[in-house]
């Protein structure tokens, strides 16, 4: 089968040649039409990320397409969209039974393939390990990103007060259109002052944050007592310069890192399975949706990278199979 592949020589991405998926017992076998982007692919092309073990090397965590072996409920023909570990890049991807979730009706491939990755990571951050609750509120940072932007539509449904940051006036509207109460300019300086603003000094409940080193203390003195930092990415650094432990104690904060990929099949299926019960009711009406910034036939999937690469994506990138 076709594939985007890594070229040995100028590592840009091209469409290859790559072996056909055997699906075992209990698997799918999709005809895949269309996948996205997620900053993993970046890191896993600069060998930062590899795939987890018996995972395929190709890139691409989340698809949508049509079945082509069926499983269980799944017959030939239906329309599918799922969470990977990895292969999403490809014309064809295996794929526990369990992992697929039914396209909503009126949505295209490429829109669908937008809703895995960042809805199950939104919804794993906020709800599972953030604990969040009706009349509570979050600070979802770098809020025009296709996990923010499905973050801040699940808060909002879920009765939560959001505040979201992001680095233009482009963008803050966008999340304003979301349903954000409040957004806030990064570049204009720190956002502490303006969080503790919206929220009258107390603080927030959640925060989901990408950026990590560079956010840390702004992050611990903007969370409410009992809050909880959900750690998810590392983009302005790995290493903090002070960690006063004090804080920690003093307003019984929770500091959790995750990684969505990493978790076991058994458990990403329990997730899915848990999303789709809340929130599936909520995709198949259009309450809440997957906001999409562009669409590239997947032999322009190098330049689709250094698009991703330059941070003018608000929402999803998505990669078409032609």
């Amino acid at each position: 089968m076709r594939a985007i592949m890594q070229d040995s020589e100028s590592n840009r991405l091209i469409v290859g040649e790559a072996a056909e998926p055997d699906p075992a017992y209990g698997e799918l076998l999709i005809e895949v039409k269309a996948t996205a982007l997620n900053r993993a692919d970046l890191l896993q092309k600069r060998g930062l990320y590899p795939p987890p073990p018996g995972a395929s090397p190709i890139l691409g965590l989340e698809m949508a397409g049509t079945v082509l072996e069926g499983s269980g409920s799944w017959q030939p023909g239906d329309r599918v969209m799922a969470l990977l570990p990895g292969g999403g890049y490809a014309e064809r991807v295996r794929i526990p039974a369990g992992m697929a979730m039914p396209i909503p009706q009126g949505l295209s491939y490429a829109q669908a393939a937008g809703i895995p990755e960042v809805f199950l990571t939104a919804y794993l951050n906020l709800f599972r390990l953030g604990g969040l609750q009706a009349g509570q509120s979050v600070l979802v940072h770098a809020g025009a990103s296709g996990v923010g932007t499905a973050a801040i539509q699940l808060a909002k449904s879920a009765g939560c007060y959001v505040i979201a940051t992001a680095g233009s006036a482009e963008k803050l509207d966008a999340c304003l259109k979301l349903g954000a109460d409040g957004a806030i300019d990064y570049k204009e300086g720190p956002f502490l002052p303006k969080v503790l603003d919206y929220t009258a000094g107390r603080g927030v409940d959640v925060i989901m944050d990408f950026v990590g080193a560079s956010y840390w203390e702004q992050n611990l003195s903007a969370l409410a007592l009992d809050g909880k930092l959900i750690l998810i990415g590392l983009l302005g650094g790995a290493k903090a310069k002070e960690l006063n432990l004090s804080q920690l104690i003093a307003r019984r904060l929770q500091l959790i890192g995750t990684s969505l990929r990493t978790l076991s099949p058994d458990r990403k299926e329990a997730l899915t399975a848990e999303f789709a019960e809340r929130f599936m009711p909520h995709l198949m009406s259009g309450a809440i949706f997957p906001v999409i910034d562009s669409e590239w036939d997947w032999n322009q999937a190098e330049e689709a990278h250094a698009y991703m690469e330059s941070n003018r994506n608000t929402g999803k990138i998505i990669l078409t199979v032609s």
